[in-house]
């Protein structure tokens, strides 16, 4: 987008959250600069995000600074979408988008990331384990019904929404603790094929390869 001063955009070399953020201002083509918070604790930064956490922009385009990863990519779309890339004109589905992405917010990343803490934590829990990888079962088991002959949440059109889940999707096909407990054990390539497909289909984008690798 030619005219626009870069975003600057928060985030950190690891965890998905940033991720989105990342994605969204690549499909969008807008300029950003990103800088990566080593302590997101540290006062300078919780002068930007009192909460502590990645992502976080500021954009002095409009003056905004803004932190939550589904907010951000809410403003990124509202604010430079112009043309309905990442999003649909009816009214139906607009709302379907934002439905998918408080599922994502609320339904599948507290889940995935509670997963990630407990096998990450010194002290076995094995029913804490259980539940949240039952949890991420479910979650996937969702989608996949969701997308039953369709390519994307809302049919055939790439969105916002597919964007957001894409990170998470990332890391339970990719982290070495959720091989067994959850690939294999729940069968996910062979039970929920259109899940899968989905998540390739996503990664393959040419802007998730570019957030990926900037």
């Amino acid at each position: 987008m030619s005219g626009l001063q870069p975003i600057t955009f928060y985030s950190h070399i690891a965890g998905p959250n940033p991720y989105k953020v990342a994605i969204a201002l690549e499909e969008l083509g807008i300029p950003y600069k990103k800088i990566v918070v080593d302590n997101p604790k540290a006062e300078w930064f919780t002068a930007i995000n009192p909460n502590g956490r990645v992502p976080a922009i500021v954009d002095p385009n409009t003056g905004l600074t803004l932190w939550e990863s589904g907010a951000i990519v809410e403003y990124l779309v509202e604010t430079y979408d112009k043309e309905g890339k990442l999003t649909v004109p009816d009214t139906a589905g607009k709302w379907h988008l934002k439905q998918y992405l408080h599922f994502q917010m609320s339904g599948q990343g507290p889940y995935y990331g509670q997963a990630m803490w407990f096998y990450k934590c010194p002290e076995d829990i094995p029913i804490a384990k259980q539940r949240y990888i039952e949890q991420i079962a479910r979650v996937v088991e969702v989608l996949d019904n969701i997308l039953k002959g369709k390519q994307y949440l809302l049919n055939e059109k790439f969105t916002y929404a597919d964007l957001t889940f894409i990170p998470w999707n990332q890391v339970v096909a990719k982290a070495p603790f959720f091989t067994e407990s959850l690939w294999k054990a729940y069968e996910i390539e062979k039970k929920y094929p259109n899940y899968v497909a989905w998540t390739e289909r996503i990664a393959n984008r040419p802007s998730v390869q570019r957030a990926y690798s900037n």
